[in-house]
């Protein structure tokens, strides 16, 4: 019994700080000290450390040599990386989904671009709850389209990397709002705009119809063009290579 509670309460601190990281409430390259782990999740000690070592194993956190653990760091060669290898897993199952989908599936995909083009995000002013939602949809909508795939290893590959890419999308989400709080405008305009391309429900609404009609080069050609966009916004970023961001209002209001 005692030890069930105990892998009960491990898995609690593992949900709770595997959740926090992959929304950069815990933000890249911040140190993740027991103590101020300990209270501000209200957890004991040994389901802390036996979560940070399975959050360790996914390379979500990092250990630091005789100085504990770290959120891992956000970087554009790390955001390179998991492109490529997006590319290499995503496109595959885009492809087995067209040639699969029935009509069913179909309606799923009308369904989920439907909700994300409802999602009105403003980049520029977007609160913590908006980017919450657009998350969600777009994660939905890109769901949806792989949804009609078979491979269950490439399935599984493709969640491994979405959630280390959805760290980077959101550090590069709150991007705007936090050179803003910080009074910095050196290449502001160009990041914000290379944002609005990448989040534009225009390249969806392209990348739908492509997958609806079948036309599987086309819709491998969109794919690889949108799975893109997100290197080109950190690129525009003048800190692009910076670990993390620096305190703001958006994040002092936690």
């Amino acid at each position: 019994m005692q030890e069930h509670e105990q892998a009960t309460k491990t898995e609690s601190a593992y949900r709770l700080l595997r959740r926090d990281i992959l929304a950069t409430r815990l933000k890249p390259g911040a140190p993740m000290k027991l103590s101020a782990l300990r209270d501000r999740y209200d957890l004991g000690w040994t389901p802390l450390r036996e979560a940070l070592s399975r959050l360790e194993a996914e390379g979500l956190v990092t250990a630091i040599s005789n100085r504990g653990f770290a959120v891992a760091p956000v970087s554009l060669d790390a955001l390179e990386d998991l492109t490529r290898a997006r590319m290499v897993v995503e496109i595959p199952l885009l492809l087995e989904s067209i040639a699969n989908g029935d009509s069913a599936w179909e309606s799923e995909v009308v369904t989920a671009h439907y909700r994300l083009s409802r999602c009105k995000l403003v980049v520029e002013t977007a609160t913590e709850a908006e980017i919450d939602e657009w998350d969600e949809r777009h994660a939905a909508f890109h769901t949806a389209l792989l949804s009609a795939a078979r491979s269950n290893w490439l399935m599984r590959f493709q969640a491994t990397v979405s959630d280390q890419l959805r760290r980077h999308h959101r550090f590069l989400s709150l991007a705007p709002a936090l050179r803003a709080a910080e009074g910095r405008t050196e290449g502001y305009e160009a990041a914000v705009a290379a944002l609005h391309d990448a989040m534009s429900i225009e390249h969806h609404t392209e990348l739908m119809e492509a997958a609806l009609d079948r036309d599987a080069a086309r819709a491998q050609a969109l794919m690889a063009q949108h799975i893109g966009l997100t290197v080109n916004v950190f690129a525009q970023s003048e800190d692009g290579d910076r670990a993390e961001p620096q305190p703001s209002a958006l994040h002092a209001a936690k």
